[in-house]
């Protein structure tokens, strides 16, 4: 963080600021379902608006394919200034002639740029693209931690045409992993979950080292126990990855992973499945494994108990449905017990904490699953690089 400007290293008085927020956000009917990011992004909106800059947002919804009018962002816009308490006004282009000509009549409002995935240049890093967001403002503060990881447009291509800072989330965000990854207290213990194990085995190879701990569920674990050699029945197996696992298994630090003793395995994929508890080495033959058992939630929760430093990426089992969520619960509210400092990480693992207002209970809330898991394995984040190595207004 030492080597990255921030809002308090610019003269934002009568500057346009374009702030890339990631207010990726669930909607339901037409309006937002799940406030989380928009909130999230707020401290920097109303931080450049205190400091006497005119503000102008971006970030991306969804995974439109064109000019999707469902994935619009005038629901986001509205919900921004409901919770802001300022007007926003939602431009219906990304970086053309309307955004031009809100941003050019200025005013106390905040100017929201529509959806920048309408535009096919923003996945790309268009120089077109690029130019136009540039055209819009004086600085470019990068606060969508969530997007960090990707080399778009409104990401790195406006770093590098723009003065550039990190807002107040970014750094809260670099500074939250800097402290679990450079210097943690320990015991430091991670929790992984979550469907693939694929998604998180460059983050295992990282961490390793570094832990006291790596509790592993979700069915990402079900790879796993397949590449011991433990009948896993119709439970999910990644068997592109079983070599790899088995390596990182006998590697130096393998012993450090904790797999789970007992599963619910349910008859079939569904909310009302009937299901059993069975031992982890003993699953039979038919069924699928859909939540770590209680014995396995037990166990982590002990050892979360006995932790000085937490990092919980992905839930333990399908915890959207009720029969199955109880692992993850456990586990949460073992998190969240705890006196060691913690994060949580993805948006599933975050969901649930809130949804059983558990939320307080961790020390730092991520907005970024992909781009925290990104940051621990390379060590840094593509967007971040391009802030860092902009120019000096």
């Amino acid at each position: 963080m030492t080597d990255l400007r921030t809002l308090s290293d610019l003269d934002l008085d009568g500057a346009t600021v374009l702030i890339r927020a990631d207010l990726n956000v669930p909607l339901d009917d037409g309006a937002v379902d799940d406030d989380f990011r928009i909130v999230a992004s707020l401290p920097t909106i109303q931080a450049v608006r205190e400091a006497g800059g005119r503000v102008v947002v971006c970030s991306h919804l969804g995974r439109p394919k064109g000019l999707e009018t469902g994935l619009s962002m005038r629901p986001v816009g509205a919900r921004l200034s409901e919770i802001g308490g300022f007007e926003v006004v939602t431009a219906t282009d990304v970086g053309g002639p309307d955004s031009l000509h809100l941003v050019r009549v200025g005013g106390d409002r905040v100017v929201l740029l529509e959806n920048t995935r309408y535009e096919p240049g923003e996945s790309v890093n268009s120089p077109e693209l690029a130019d136009a967001f540039a055209e819009l403002a004086d600085i470019f503060v990068l606060d969508a931690f969530g997007s960090a990881h990707r080399a778009h447009a409104s990401t790195v291509g406006v770093a590098d045409r723009l003065p550039s800072a990190v807002g107040l989330l970014m750094a809260d965000e670099l500074t939250a992993f800097e402290r679990i990854l450079e210097d943690p207290e320990r015991p430091f213990v991670v929790v992984l979950g979550g469907a693939k194990v694929s998604d998180k085995l460059g983050v295992m190879r990282a961490l390793l080292p570094k832990v006291d701990a790596m509790l592993v569920g979700g069915a990402m674990c079900f790879t796993v126990l397949a590449a011991e050699g433990f009948e896993i029945g119709d439970s999910l197996v990644e068997e592109d990855m079983l070599d790899e696992i088995r390596d990182l298994l006998r590697s130096e630090f393998g012993s450090r992973i904790s797999l789970p003793v007992d599963i619910a395995v349910a008859d079939r994929f569904a909310a009302n499945a009937t299901h059993k508890i069975h031992p982890a080495t003993d699953l039979p033959s038919r069924g699928i494994g859909l939540d770590i058992g209680p014995e396995t939630a037990a166990r982590f929760g002990a050892i979360l108990a006995g932790a000085d430093t937490i990092f919980w990426n992905g839930p333990m089992g399908v915890a959207e449905w009720e029969a199955f969520a109880a692992g993850t619960g456990l586990v949460a509210e073992a998190v969240t017990s705890s006196s060691a400092y913690s994060v949580a990480g993805g948006g599933d693992s975050v969901a649930v904490l809130r949804r059983v207002g558990l939320a307080e209970g961790v020390d730092h809330l991520s907005t970024g699953g992909g781009a925290g898991l990104k940051l621990i394995e390379d060590g840094s984040l593509v967007a971040v690089d391009a802030v860092r190595r902009s120019r000096v207004p």
